[in-house]
């Protein structure tokens, strides 16, 4: 399996291309703020086909290359259905506006082929199966893609902003729930293998493993319903 990944724009958001192979056709996951460039470069490097773009939500540092990207290479995007209005209002999305000079360098609308994403499903793309889970409390529609162990290649997640390396995303701006934050982890991540690859939104992989041990926020998820939790750190949108 091949999986490129690149910090882009002005939040450091990471967008991930994944692949089977180099020479193959590849899936985008959140191209966000000025990563239209890095997503080119990235194909023209390993002659890739995109077929689709999955988005983990709908915050702006996520989605703002989406309209280019999938108007480049005429290819659909997804998001769950409760956070599509933000692709065409980020800033209520955000509840305060995010400056004029970044308002600039935005494409804001949804791409001609948008599709909505639903809890449980399975997405095959690119000859890969993504399992969707819903996964609020960062926002109301944020979405985790796990793809499954294979041969010697562990299990990866895609956790957008709900785990991140010794963190978890904010969950201040409009939509967020730091108790659903909690039981989102409880469901989504507590149960996969230590040895599952999580690739988040922002900062550097980790594992599943790594974060159990040493993430306290995985570990208040853990203790269940009850337990006294920290408030969410800010990291992105």
């Amino acid at each position: 399996m091949l999986i490129a990944g690149f910090p882009a724009g002005a939040w450091g958001t990471n967008c991930y291309v994944v692949a089977p192979a180099a020479g193959e056709e590849c899936v985008i996951v959140d191209p966000g703020h000025l990563a239209t460039q890095g997503v080119e470069d990235t194909l023209a490097k390993h002659r890739l086909k995109p077929v689709a773009v999955v988005l983990s939500h709908g915050h702006i540092d996520h989605v703002a290359s989406v309209v280019p990207v999938c108007g480049a290479h005429d290819v659909p995007a997804w998001i769950h259905p409760e956070d599509r209005y933000m692709l065409g209002d980020p800033e209520k999305a955000l509840g305060r506006s995010i400056g004029q000079p970044l308002m600039g360098e935005l494409t804001i609308g949804e791409p001609d082929d948008l599709r909505e994403l639903t809890d449980g499903g399975t997405l095959t793309l690119a000859g890969l199966e993504f399992s969707v889970a819903h996964a609020p409390g960062h926002t109301r529609g944020s979405v985790t893609f796990r793809l499954p162990e294979a041969a010697d290649v562990p299990s990866v997640l895609f956790s957008g902003d709900l785990l991140f390396a010794g963190s978890v995303g904010r969950t201040d701006l409009p939509g967020g729930s730091m108790p659903e934050l909690y039981e989102s982890l409880a469901r989504v991540c507590l149960p996969l293998d230590d040895s599952t690859v999580v690739l988040s939104g922002h900062g550097p992989q980790t594992t599943i493993g790594r974060e159990r041990a040493a993430n306290p926020y995985l570990g208040e998820a853990a203790r269940g319903p009850g337990a006294p939790h920290p408030a969410a750190p800010r990291r992105g949108l």
